[in-house]
């Protein structure tokens, strides 16, 4: 597994954090967050910067093209986790969201998530106001 850049491990190089709770049926039979909990939190924190990138016309919708996690060191129960966000790369037509999330001051997964902006059931150039706002969030240490 590639390690990521240092920056990643930073919560300082992204412009959004939120906190999480974990559930204990989020654990795997050795008592630690499984694969789906990870990929899981990481989706609810990635809705928060899809969902605010508002507003948007009806025949615009954002779809997700890939997802990458990498597992960086165990998750626990009861504590909570906190995931760090921001845009890493804006494409013509797609950007991509970078995550890592962190427990107990330790950065236990990252996360690129690549999604594609659809008009009229085809991929189009990004409009000006999504790349500003989009350009808002970008994270600071890539």
């Amino acid at each position: 597994m590639t390690r990521p850049a240092p920056w990643r491990l930073d919560p300082s190089a992204y412009p959004v954090g939120d906190e999480f709770g974990t559930r204990y049926q989020d654990l795997d039979p050795n008592g630690h967050l499984n694969n789906v909990a990870f990929a899981a939190l990481f989706e609810n924190a990635r809705v928060r910067i899809n969902r605010a990138t508002r507003p948007r016309p009806a025949n615009e919708r954002m779809m997700v093209a890939s997802v990458t996690i990498a597992y960086l060191r165990e998750g626990s129960f009861p504590e909570p986790v906190t995931i760090c966000s921001g845009i890493g790369r804006i494409g013509s037509s797609s950007w991509t969201i970078e995550q890592a999330m962190f427990q107990a001051d330790q950065c236990i997964a990252t996360c690129d998530t690549v999604v594609v902006c659809r008009t009229d059931d085809a991929a189009k150039p990004l409009r000006a106001e999504v790349r500003a706002e989009l350009g808002s969030r970008m994270t600071r240490g890539g």
